[in-house]
């Protein structure tokens, strides 16, 4: 059955200057048309991939011979097996000897346990299509799709089966680095086959994951509390117990005081005492019972005799515990481990979401530079070792191990225009950025109601402060075109204790009673960089009292920084409806009729935090150059990927549109962020059907013309400059470096654009990839459009990497996110504070406020 097509390339861009990259894609160089044999393969009793992939193993060494003909299978650690020759049977079931450690019986005896392997032949893949689809001369299929899934489970299978493997990365313990937390981040390799305009592809790229460390669990622990062996010879305070059976249960354990029973143990919950103070009942024969042949006892002739767990091992092992105030682990209903006896099994992965301090660590570790980066990805193609593995030989596929190199250009950089008056209304960013010290804003705001809130007192945040800090703002705003006419706006000082909400109440009807006329904006002082007070104040004006707010931290107040100035007055003067630069119109291609612009993005919670919603949101253009924005949100159920509203969202979007430019869009350009290629069918017969819905439920003949295009960063495409002439500073290639060859679909309009300037590490292009395109754009339309919009985020005076009204959809989920009032932002990776009680699901849709009518229009998310 074929895929409904996506827009095919309407050709190749030629604009720009042309170049060449390396990118870490990798070709097959040797592709074979032969059939490849997929079959069902199912495991009892049902276990975890990596016990799946011991028991294939174990089925492997028994049956290769024998019953598969010598024929090497490969497996995707769960329901799915190919191989490249068919089995000399259609279905049969084979026992596989339990690959873990033998158990004994109370006689010593060993306990042997079986797995039972059922194969079934499901289809045979004939891949003489996907050659012909590489070739463009197919459309694409679901037996080409399993082709590509058999391709990738073949390239996947070795590695997976000799380290810790998560989807289509795998781990290596030889690149090891400890990270906050007793965290430590572990290096891995990911790879993926991908097709291409004549050729498969494998892309090859490093990863990196949280795992716990291997080794004593007590070690673990004094990290997480971050306490000493001395604090351990004192009770524990219960609430540090609660975060630290959190972090702890479900992970597996070995124990010290029987290391010859090579097994694991599952964490189920700690003790709320200590080993001194956790007791059982021990059952003891009396004095002259007899057991039976099998060495058991009757009940009558045993008693059950009270004892601590220090006692017990003290009696049983000889062991001495040293830290009896320590917790015991549960590793079943009724047995206790002490703690200090517990070793961490290796190749855990942390699942959870990794706090502040964890994320700065991981990105330190992964912030690579190009050319480290190339030379991972190399030696993670060593380690690979295609030529030497026994699959892909056997299969008939050869990979070259060169990084292919592929044609690219540099897109001609646009101009930005501000006000007139300006001593330089025109700029041509150099490198990806530019400075405004000689420019104003191209409509600069006025700002005559507004006052400042600062939470601290008198002596902490002294007026003797924040006045000269006042003076200094407005220096900065008035040589930006921002016209701030009241000088010394009143200011409150306020308790982050207090009542929050009656605070902001209260100084919202003074300044307006002073000034005559509703607020515009408020200048909140924070004494901090911690999330909940944050929060709250943006719960408040945003969906409360309905006023823009402009967070300071007090360290800016006490030591003004001209840039970070400059940077305020960026975001204050688009949030009050002023417009900071724009792209002439003649540099706008295909923006000659009335369009509007959108951007949607769906955020969903952490991983674990089963009890908050997903959260999406549609962003879209007010004006004719692109430059204002409006927000339409809504909240709906977890983990859904498919924007649930997208009629009522667009009919929003559409109304305000035409509120504010008197005109109807004739255009809808459409980029969607988040969305996963697997993805791509259900959002066109989704959200592309309930886009045209909403115009026609507008007006029953409103058809406008829409493309639709799905942008991902969620990718492992990275580009690398040839030659020193095409780095920037950071050794990446420079913005405006775009790929529409080599590496791009078969026959789709897609491309990589990396628009932004590199930082640090190495800098990650942009996905674009059009599934519906009424405006009929050519490439180089719709390349550097795209390219020319990444230059009118509106924060900063630098390109950024996706166009901006993505951008702002992902902002707009993320301040969203501070809507409800049943959210607790502890800032930290545990979760809700001990002893609290989570709220369900429909409680949490229920608690987020919608956003206040006044700042429908405003861009209140920057």
């Amino acid at each position: 059955m074929e895929v409904a097509p996506n827009i095919r390339r309407p050709g190749y861009g030629t604009k720009g200057t042309r170049t060449e990259v390396l990118s870490n894609f990798f070709p097959v160089t040797k592709l074979p048309d032969v059939l490849v044999y997929h079959y069902d393969i199912t495991i009892t009793p049902d276990v975890p991939p990596t016990v799946n992939r011991k028991v294939f193993s174990g089925l492997e060494t028994e049956y290769l011979a024998s019953d598969f003909n010598n024929v090497r299978p490969f497996f995707d650690g769960r329901r799915n097996m190919y191989t490249p020759k068919e089995l000399p049977f259609e279905q049969r079931i084979l026992d596989v000897l339990d690959p873990g450690p033998r158990r004994k019986d109370r006689e010593g005896r060993p306990i042997v346990n079986m797995f039972k392997v059922r194969i079934k032949l499901v289809s045979r893949v004939n891949l003489f299509e996907l050659n012909e689809f590489m070739r463009g001369r197919v459309s694409l299929s679901n037996n080409i799709l399993t082709s590509i899934t058999a391709l990738d489970i073949l390239i996947r299978h070795k590695p997976a089966m000799l380290y810790p493997s998560i989807g289509r990365c795998f781990y290596v313990p030889d690149t090891i680095v400890p990270i906050s937390g007793g965290l430590e981040v572990w290096q891995g390799y990911y790879q993926s086959a991908r097709p291409t305009k004549d050729r498969m592809m494998i892309c090859v790229d490093i990863s990196g994951s949280a795992f716990y460390p291997s080794g004593p669990l007590l070690t673990f622990v004094l990290k997480i509390l971050n306490m000493t062996l001395d604090d351990m010879r004192r009770p524990i305070a219960v609430e540090r117990l609660s975060r630290v059976e959190r972090l702890l249960k479900g992970l597996r354990i070995t124990v010290t005081h029987r290391e010859k029973l090579a097994r694991s143990y599952k964490i189920l919950r700690l003790s709320r005492s200590g080993a001194r103070d956790t007791t059982f009942d021990l059952t003891k024969p009396f004095p002259g019972a007899v057991p039976d042949e099998a060495g058991h006892y009757k009940p009558k002739d045993v008693e059950h005799v009270p004892t601590s767990v220090l006692n017990y091992f003290k009696e049983k092992y000889d062991i001495t515990i040293k830290y009896p105030y320590l917790p015991c682990v549960a590793v079943s209903q009724t047995s206790w481990i002490p703690l200090e006896l517990c070793n961490l099994v290796a190749g855990q992965r942390y699942v959870r979401k990794l706090d502040d301090r964890q994320t700065s660590d991981m990105l330190k570790f992964m912030g690579l530079n190009p050319t480290d980066r190339a030379n991972r990805i190399r030696k993670g193609v060593q380690l690979l070792n295609y030529e030497g593995n026994e699959y892909i030989r056997e299969f008939g596929m050869e990979i070259d191990t060169n990084m292919v190199k592929v044609k690219a250009r540099v897109l001609p950089t646009p101009t930005l225009r501000y006000h007139e008056s300006s001593n330089q209304n025109g700029i041509v960013p150099k490198d990806g950025t530019w400075n405004l010290r000689a420019s104003k804003m191209f409509v600069g705001s006025t700002l005559t109601s507004w006052g400042v809130i600062a939470f601290g007192n008198d002596r902490e945040m002294p007026m003797a402060q924040i006045q000269p800090f006042l003076r200094e703002l407005d220096s900065v705003f008035s040589a930006s075109g921002v016209n701030v006419q009241t000088k010394s706006p009143p200011t409150r000082y306020c308790n982050q204790q207090g009542d929050i909400e009656l605070d902001f109440q209260t100084f919202f009807q003074e300044v307006g009673n002073q000034f005559k006329v509703r607020p515009q904006l408020f200048l909140v002082l924070l004494p901090n960089r911690g999330v909940p007070l944050y929060a709250e104040v943006k719960r408040i004006s945003d969906t409360v009292i309905g006023l823009t707010t402009q967070c300071v931290q007090y360290a800016h107040v006490q030591r003004p920084n001209r840039q970070v100035l400059a940077n305020i007055c960026l975001k204050v003067n688009v949030k009050l409806g002023g417009t900071n630069a724009i792209i002439p119109t003649d540099m706008m291609v295909r923006l000659d009729k009335p369009t509007i612009i959108l951007g949607a993005d769906v955020t969903h919670p952490a991983p674990g935090e089963t009890n908050k919603p997903s959260i999406a949101t549609v962003v879209g253009s007010l004006d004719r150059y692109a430059a204002r924005y409006a927000a339409a949100i809504r909240i709906q159920s977890p983990k859904t990927e498919l924007i649930a509203d997208m009629e009522g969202m667009m009919i929003d979007l559409l109304k305000t549109f035409f509120q504010s430019t008197g005109h109807k869009p004739q255009q809808i350009l459409f980029y969607r962020d988040g969305v996963s290629e697997s993805q791509f069918e259900e959002v066109k017969k989704s959200e592309v059907a309930a886009i045209k819905n909403a115009c026609q439920r507008l007006e029953k003949d409103y058809q406008p013309k829409l493309t639709f295009v799905v942008i991902q960063k969620r990718h492992h495409a990275r580009l690398f400059p040839v030659r020193p002439k095409d780095m920037d500073r950071s050794g990446n290639c420079k913005a405006g470096t775009v790929v529409d060859e080599g590496i791009i679909h078969p026959t789709e309009f897609d491309f990589y654009l990396q628009s932004q300037a590199g930082l640090l590490g190495t800098s990650r292009p942009t996905h674009y990839h059009v599934l519906l395109d009424e405006m009929v754009f050519t490439a180089d339309e719709l390349q550097v459009l795209s390219y020319n919009l990444c230059h009118l985020y509106a924060r900063c005076t630098r390109t950024v990497s996706l166009v901006p009204s993505a951008y702002y959809a992902h902002l707009v989920a993320a301040r969203a996110r501070f809507h409800s009032r049943a959210e607790r932002f502890a800032g930290t990776a545990s979760g809700s504070e001990p002893g609290s009680r989570e709220p369900d699901i429909d409680t949490m849709i229920k608690s987020f406020g919608n956003l206040h009518g006044v700042l429908m229009k405003s861009m209140w998310f920057m």
